[in-house]
């Protein structure tokens, strides 16, 4: 059975994903949506990968925003979508890089234990612009607090170099840069662009679920055993 698994990014959960697995599942795909928030890059990138390794065949892996982190760590995959995503080499992290926006960074707010969270009225307009305002909404009441540290996590693996890839720049993102993301783009296989926001998957998760549909019917099904190499 063609296999998806959807990685979250910073302050979200899996739940944020719900009604793009549900319409994956009602095409017959297997999906699965690993909860992050273990600690740290290292510790995230483990459970998603505990995650495909419970896959016969390699699936196809989407991470979204730091979830493109945490997706490039790991191994075994048929093909990456980085969503708005970081796609890091070596020595590099989404911190370094500077990844969030003015935007992003004025709508963070310091908790006395050391964790952040997101202002609710900020985070609408810079993680979910462009989404009907009910889901907006929603998305933001499953906004959780976030550890510190996990952005300055650097992966010792780097699967883009080894994998095919899709980039999905989101060209009306207030939260990660354009221009950055375009730059990252540039390591991937493929590139699309999108005239959205952060959170596509949000207001527009048909066109996830049409690429998603794309990629599972022109890919090769692998066994996990076998290497997959990038056609560049």
């Amino acid at each position: 059975m063609a296999a998806v698994v959807l990685v979250h990014g910073l302050y979200h959960r899996s739940a944020h994903f719900v009604v793009l697995a549900e319409r994956l599942r009602s095409d017959g795909i297997e999906v699965a949506v690993p909860e992050l928030h273990r600690g740290s890059l290292a510790a995230d990138t483990a459970a998603v990968q505990a995650v495909i390794d419970t896959f016969p065949e390699s699936p196809i892996v989407l991470g979204h925003s730091y979830g493109g982190s945490v997706i490039t760590g790991v191994r075994g995959v048929a093909h990456l979508v980085y969503l708005a995503a970081f796609v890091l080499d070596a020595g590099e992290s989404a911190a370094g890089l500077g990844g969030a926006s003015q935007q992003l960074m004025d709508a963070i707010v310091a908790e006395p234990d050391g964790s952040t969270t997101l202002d609710p009225d900020l985070a609408v307009d810079t993680l979910y612009s462009g989404c009907p305002e009910p889901l907006a909404a929603r998305a933001v009441e499953l906004l959780r607090a976030q550890a510190p540290g996990c952005g300055r996590g650097v992966p010792q693996h780097h699967s883009w170099k080894e994998t095919p890839s899709t980039y999905v720049i989101c060209a009306q993102d207030r939260a990660i840069d354009p221009v950055l993301q375009r730059t990252m783009a540039s390591r991937c296989t493929s590139v699309r662009e999108w005239q959205t926001g952060h959170s596509p998957f949000v207001g527009q998760p048909d066109l996830i679920v049409h690429l998603l549909r794309e990629l599972l019917t022109t890919r090769i099904p692998t066994r996990r055993n076998q290497e997959v190499t990038s056609p560049r």
